[in-house]
């Protein structure tokens, strides 16, 4: 079982604590997935900073596949984090070097030896989903929050696993939004609620699960870490409960410490 994600990474930075942690939706995910058994590599640009270097050595440690990271003159990513009770709270971000990031011919012949292709909302390759879908490549991507953003109506018909974040209470309104958003057969719909559970929609029933009872240390990586476990799930072939289940329990272990990971 083969993962690559693409896009977005940084150097999630504690002003509290004085702390730097690698970071970023497809970072977190390619580390997640390795984690849980998978093969997983990373395509992302990095600068010629020391926060590049700590970001690779910290991929290379984790067993992730750094070979197709572009390192560029310039720096790396950093985003500002607050814990307040345990929850992350983000602060300034400087995109640095990933701003102007885009997909080498190289990359797209490495992406073709994968089982699935992963991205997010801040990955700068939503363009390329078409494409990977064309190619008969698993695909998933996370939307997060942004339930209402142009973006989702143009990508949406080539995920295949489209993840996304509401904490709202409305259950019966994301429903509706979810069968809206359901374009054919074998894609699913994800929205993950926090501490409310998840609930998958799969063009016919809804599938729900409540989440798996731990010590919350810090959430950073909670919905990477649901997502990896979820795809590994998925590619396993197991039910969409258990799915969910696996998904939530991945999550579980990553809230229980500092750090992403």
């Amino acid at each position: 079982m083969k993962l690559v994600a693409i896009g977005d990474n940084c150097i999630d930075f504690y002003e509290q604590t004085n702390q730097a942690f690698p970071g970023g939706n497809a970072v977190n995910v390619a580390v997640y997935f390795h984690r849980n058994g998978g093969e997983s590599a990373y395509i992302g640009a990095v600068g010629t900073d020391e926060f590049g270097q700590v970001l690779l050595n910290g991929l290379k440690a984790k067993g992730v596949d750094v070979s197709h990271v572009h390192v560029e003159e310039g720096t790396t990513a950093v985003t500002q984090v607050e814990l307040i009770n345990g929850d992350r709270v983000f602060g300034d971000y400087n995109e640095g070097v990933m701003e102007h990031f885009k997909l080498r011919e190289e990359d797209y012949e490495f992406i073709k030896n994968f089982d699935i292709v992963t991205s997010g909302f801040w990955g700068h390759v939503h363009q390329d989903f078409k494409y990977f879908h064309e190619q008969g490549i698993k695909t998933a991507f996370d939307f997060a929050t942004k339930l209402d953003d142009p973006l989702v109506g143009e990508v949406i018909p080539y995920i295949d696993y489209a993840f996304f974040s509401y904490d709202g209470e409305d259950i019966n309104w994301i429903k509706e939004f979810m069968k809206k958003l359901h374009h054919y057969d074998g894609q699913l719909i994800i929205v993950t609620r926090g501490d409310k559970g998840s609930i998958v929609y799969d063009g016919k029933d809804f599938h729900e699960f409540g989440i798996i009872p731990c010590e919350v240390v810090d959430t950073i990586g909670a919905g990477d870490s649901y997502i990896a476990g979820f795809l590994m799930a998925s590619l396993k072939g197991l039910p969409i409960v258990e799915r969910m289940k696996f998904g939530a329990e991945t999550s579980a272990v990553t809230i229980g410490y500092n750090g992403a990971w």
